[in-house]
């Protein structure tokens, strides 16, 4: 009789044994199947996700640290100042100085990072309450993605319509400085029938004029053979 209870009791360990080793193999697999997909999440996201993220909750807390220094009283200017060291203090001033600290086009990346951190410096949140209402409401799709759909969930205020419209106009002013367009020499000699064809002329001259130029002149004289 000890036998068989001895042996049943055996089985229901055993039984238990089996049901957690199934439960915990069940838990691993969920717990893997949720890492994948967040991995791929994660995969999904612009290279430069992680940088525009710290960068947003930078200009967040330097808010909120200058609206409590302002409401006792003190220059925030002047306390960030008291954080920096001698050293890092010398190299902003350094780069203060420089005539164009701009380093030119490196790749598209970089220059779309550059475009976002100078738009986020120029237009700083200013209704914080709203600015952490919506962070909590939409969560990781607050940032931004590949995949994030953020259609009739957020309104544009008229001043931001209006930031964004006036920036675009700094651009294109900007780009008509900086315009490649030649102007057109009267005096010169037309030897093209349109643009396309003075273009290929320019370039034939370009390879081949030093080779050209004899038989050019005495087709002008009207000396060639």
């Amino acid at each position: 009789m000890n036998d068989n209870k001895s042996a049943g009791q055996k089985f229901r360990e055993r039984t238990e044994r089996l049901q957690n080793l199934h439960k915990l193999r069940n838990e691993a697999r969920i717990q893997n199947h949720q890492e994948v997909i967040a991995e791929d999440a994660r995969n999904k996201l612009p290279k430069n996700w992680e940088s525009r993220k710290r960068q947003a909750e930078w200009i967040l807390e330097d808010e909120r640290a200058k609206a409590e220094a302002e409401s006792r009283g003190e220059n925030y200017e002047r306390l960030k100042l008291l954080d920096i060291s001698a050293i890092d203090a010398e190299k902003i001033e350094k780069k203060k100085k420089k005539k164009n600290p701009d380093i030119g086009f490196a790749s598209y990346e970089s220059q779309t990072a550059r475009q976002y951190n100078r738009l986020v410096k120029s237009m700083p949140p200013r209704d914080m309450e709203k600015y952490e209402q919506q962070k909590k409401e939409l969560g990781e799709a607050f940032y931004g993605g590949p995949n994030t759909v953020l259609h009739n969930r957020i309104k544009d205020s008229p001043s931001a319509i209006n930031n964004m419209v006036k920036d675009l106009e700094q651009q294109i002013e900007r780009r008509n400085k900086f315009s490649r367009r030649r102007t057109y020499n009267a005096d010169a000699d037309v030897d093209f029938i349109n643009e396309r064809n003075s273009k290929f002329n320019k370039k034939l001259e370009r390879f081949y004029g030093e080779y050209t130029a004899e038989i050019k002149a005495n087709l002008e004289r009207g000396t060639a053979i």
